[in-house]
C-alpha cells in the first residue's frame, strides 16, 4: 500500500509536466538543447543497466539530403528482460519494441521529448496480463525522463 502511494504522489507531483495526448504520447519539455536532453537520457538509462540500440540524428538526415529540419533526434533503447515479457503475451508488441525516445526544438524555440506511454501499447496490443510490468515501465521512463528535463 505504501508503494502505491508513493507512485501515485511520483505520478501527481510529475504530470504538471507532462501531457499525454490521445495517441499514447507522453511529452515533456526541456530547459536543455536537443543534444545535451538525449546525451542525459542516454546517461540514465545505460546507469540503470539498460542497452541503447541506437541514436538516429534526423536533422543530420535531412541535412545530407538538402532539406532543413529542426533539431530532432531518436534514442532507441530497452530493456529485453522486460520488453520480452510483452511480446511473450503478444509478439506484435515488438512493433512499438524496443522503447524510442525523440526529442525536438519546436517552432517556437522550445525543446520538447516524447515517449509512448506503456499503457497505450499494451492496450493497442491487447495485452491483458502484465499490469505489473507496464506499472514499472511508466514508473522507470517518468523517472528517466524527468532525470532528463530536470535543471
Amino acid at each position: 500500500m505504501r508503494r502505491v502511494l508513493l507512485v501515485l504522489v511520483s505520478l501527481l507531483l510529475f504530470l504538471p509536466f507532462a501531457q499525454a495526448a490521445d495517441n499514447g504520447l507522453i511529452k515533456i519539455k526541456s530547459p536543455y538543447s536537443v543534444a545535451e536532453t538525449l546525451d542525459r537520457f542516454e546517461k540514465v538509462v545505460a546507469g540503470k543497466g539498460m542497452t541503447v540500440f541506437a541514436r538516429v540524428n534526423h536533422a543530420r538526415g535531412a541535412t545530407s539530403v538538402d532539406l532543413k529540419l529542426r533539431p530532432t533526434e531518436l534514442l532507441i533503447f530497452g530493456n529485453p528482460k522486460v520488453g520480452t515479457l510483452l511480446m511473450q503475451s503478444n509478439q506484435t508488441a515488438a512493433i512499438d519494441l524496443p522503447l524510442k525516445l525523440l526529442a525536438w526544438k519546436d517552432a517556437e524555440g522550445q525543446v520538447w521529448i516524447a515517449y509512448n506511454d506503456p499503457g497505450y501499447l499494451v492496450k493497442r496490443h491487447a495485452i491483458t496480463d502484465r499490469d505489473k510490468v507496464v506499472a514499472k515501465m511508466r514508473k522507470a521512463l517518468a523517472n528517466f525522463a524527468a532525470a532528463a528535463t530536470k535543471k
